[in-house]
């Protein structure tokens, strides 16, 4: 995985191969084959590791909230700080967008699925100790899922001329004001 990730961030997802790959792990490819039957599910392996990796991180800066609401808030702030600056992210934004389209047109990937698990439990969370507003919980952890997403795709074109920092208190705010009961 760690060879992989350093080819993506050398060259790209689309031109990541599993010679190079392997040749990069110092293994034979055969090896690389008997793991993975190609390197399109190595760099899915990959994606999943790292991005699921990241959420995870996210999800430790919320663990001195007094309430649900507010660890639900700095964790998606959190996460999306550590998705928009990952330099893995960032080349799959700037070599490869293509790539992401699917995932926010046509389905969602096995990370999204994740994140959208953590926020529907913190939003369950909430309704329990009265800080977030009843309503179904998976409609409003998908619209979570969906604001999330927006910013961290879409945090460094909107930061050339809007302070990141002031962007994210603006975000922090709308998530949190939804939320309220």
């Amino acid at each position: 995985m760690d060879a992989a990730r350093q080819c993506v961030l050398a060259v790209g997802v689309r031109r990541t191969t599993l010679a190079e790959i392997a040749r990069t792990a110092g293994v034979s490819r055969m090896t690389v084959y008997r793991r993975f039957p190609d390197v399109r599910s190595v760099l899915s392996a990959l994606m999943t590791r790292e991005f699921g990796g990241l959420l995870r991180h996210a999800g430790e800066q919320g663990s001195g909230a007094k309430n649900s609401r507010e660890r639900l808030v700095l964790i998606a702030v959190s996460g999306i700080r550590s998705l928009s600056g990952d330099p893995l992210f960032r080349t799959l934004l700037d070599v490869d967008p293509e790539l992401l389209l699917p995932y926010i047109v046509e389905r969602l990937g096995r990370t999204q699925r994740f994140a959208e698990k953590v926020v529907h439990q913190l939003l369950a969370a909430g309704h329990r100790d009265g800080s977030i507003r009843r309503a179904n919980v998976g409609a409003q952890a998908r619209s979570v899922l969906l604001l999330v997403q927006s910013f961290a795709f879409s945090l460094r074109p909107a930061t050339t001329d809007i302070e990141e920092t002031a962007l994210m208190a603006e975000f922090a705010h709308v998530l949190d004001a939804s939320l309220r009961p």
